[in-house]
């Protein structure tokens, strides 16, 4: 058996694989950013080929920094951005249309139309999930309706469904195949039975024949071809799912917080799916192989640092996404300037397609430092909309969050995050915990590791936020963010 573990991290907007030793240190990290494409305002598409070619150039790229080959890999595991929808011909591999981003919101007149009858909640008992353009199912029906005989081949078996899992697997490996977490975001996979649901399927018109096959999160699906060619793949987690397992949150009440492209709150609830009445997903968190699986509650932000890239590609107040922290400490406060980033609709806890974004309180004292500010402090604000629901379902009271992705490098929004919480905000000395928990579930399948404890060993703080703002500071300005997050709805009504 090989020394190392790999992992393939498919998000939205990069892909990179990385390598870890048995401490769960990195070794090797190679990234690729893939293009955004916006043909329309809401609509948000990934070239699936070019992922697949950055997945491969990643592989190339991180080995070679480490002087590694396959041979020397004892496994990989798989994480991906979820939701994320892709129809492609079974024996070409070409894809019948780019993939539609789970932000994309194109599906947005559909929701309306599969509510009329029951509301948006109709399947909440069923899969954990309102009607929403977030979900795969409704994305799928847009692609049925839009692209011309899709239904019929995918009917016959000709034509493949899969979310962005499914379709590295598939290149990966040749077989056709999703893992429970991701299954579990599709709104089509029964959340008790972890299996597609035959009520559902009618309902959405999903033929059965292009549905990849539901497996645990962590077990041996078979052997990687080219790059990897004969390293076993023997993990897949959606990402957030992913983040949870290696922030180590194997128990009941344990919560992490993801600031990536968007935002993502996880609390483990354990064996047993717990419903929302707070506007939180009930999801699955993580299955390992035969053992039973857990579950956990949700709260999930469209943008968080997708705004950072906004600010740079769109307005272009910074070159790169590394100046904004420097441009935000360089005022003392936001100016009294709030940034609802509603670009497609709000998400939990909210579930308002018909919001957008905006920026309230400019005067002509404000300057693009305040913007930046308020830009990093919208993610640490959803947060807190998030946690206060989550509290509410779970009937746990947070003791300290744990915080990973891009954004959680950033001091100025973690102590922020302490402060509007008013609990403390602990990061990780591995922020990539993605990628590191697709490589522990892989690990764990192939024996390289022994249990979920030898694992939280592992774990290590980097820094503890403590809360230093005053509670009458906190609580004016949550006021004024739920002011401005008021003034964001209706927009598209």
């Amino acid at each position: 058996m090989g020394g190392y573990v790999g992992a393939v991290d498919q998000g939205t907007t990069s892909t990179r694989f990385i390598v870890f030793d048995r401490r769960g240190e990195i070794v090797a990290l190679d990234q690729r950013e893939h293009a955004q494409i916006c043909p329309r305002p809401g609509w948000v598409e990934h070239d699936a080929l070019e992922i697949w070619r950055n997945t491969q150039a990643t592989i190339d790229g991180a080995l070679a920094k480490a002087h590694l080959s396959p041979s020397d890999l004892a496994c990989v595991g798989l994480t991906n951005q979820r939701e994320t929808t892709l129809l492609w011909d079974r024996r070409t591999g070409e894809p019948l249309h780019h993939a539609l981003v789970w932000m994309d919101t194109r599906s947005e007149p559909l929701v309306a139309r599969f509510a009329a009858e029951g509301g948006k909640d109709r399947l909440r008992a069923k899969t954990g999930l309102p009607l929403s353009t977030y979900f795969s199912s409704l994305e799928l029906v847009w692609l049925f309706e839009n692209i011309p005989g899709a239904r019929e081949r995918a009917e016959a078996g000709e034509v493949l469904f899969g979310t962005m899992d499914s379709w590295i697997a598939w290149n990966l490996t040749g077989r056709h195949f999703t893992d429970a977490t991701n299954a579990s975001r599709t709104q089509l996979m029964n959340l008790a039975t972890l299996q597609w649901d035959d009520e559902l399927l009618r309902l959405f018109g999903v033929p059965r024949a292009c549905l990849p096959e539901i497996r645990s999160s962590s077990e041996i699906y078979g052997l990687c071809r080219g790059a990897l060619a004969g390293v076993p793949l023997a993990a897949a987690l959606g990402d957030q799912h992913a983040a949870l397992f290696g922030e180590a949150c194997f128990s009941p009440g344990d919560a992490k917080n993801t600031y990536g492209t968007g935002c993502f709150l996880l609390m483990n609830v354990g064996e047993t799916p717990r419903a929302s009445t707070k506007g939180l997903l009930s999801t699955l968190a993580y299955k390992l192989g035969d053992a039973k699986p857990s579950y956990a509650l949700e709260g999930s932000v469209a943008i968080a640092g997708a705004l950072v890239q906004w600010l740079r590609d769109n307005l272009g107040l910074i070159a790169s996404s590394g100046e904004i922290e420097a441009l935000a400490r360089s005022v003392p406060d936001n100016g009294d300037v709030y940034f609802v980033p509603a670009f497609s609709g709000l998400y939990a806890p909210y579930w308002r397609e018909d919001a957008r974004g905006l920026i309230a309180g400019l005067t002509r004292f404000s300057t693009k430092a305040h913007i930046a500010r308020a830009a990093l402090e919208a993610a640490a604000f959803q947060t807190v909309d998030m946690l206060e629901a989550m509290e509410a379902d779970s009937g746990v009271a947070l003791e300290e969050l744990r915080v990973d992705g891009g954004m959680a490098a950033n001091d100025l929004l973690m102590q922020f995050q302490a402060d509007l919480l008013g609990a403390p905000v602990v990061r990780p000395r591995c922020i990539e915990t993605t990628a590191l928990g697709a490589a522990y579930a892989a690990g764990l399948a192939v024996g390289f590791w022994s249990n979920v404890q030898e694992l939280a060993a592992h774990w290590r703080a980097d820094r503890r936020f403590e809360p230093l703002m005053p509670r009458e500071e906190r609580d004016r300005r949550l006021a004024k963010w739920r002011k401005a997050v008021a003034r964001s709805l209706d927009w598209t009504g």
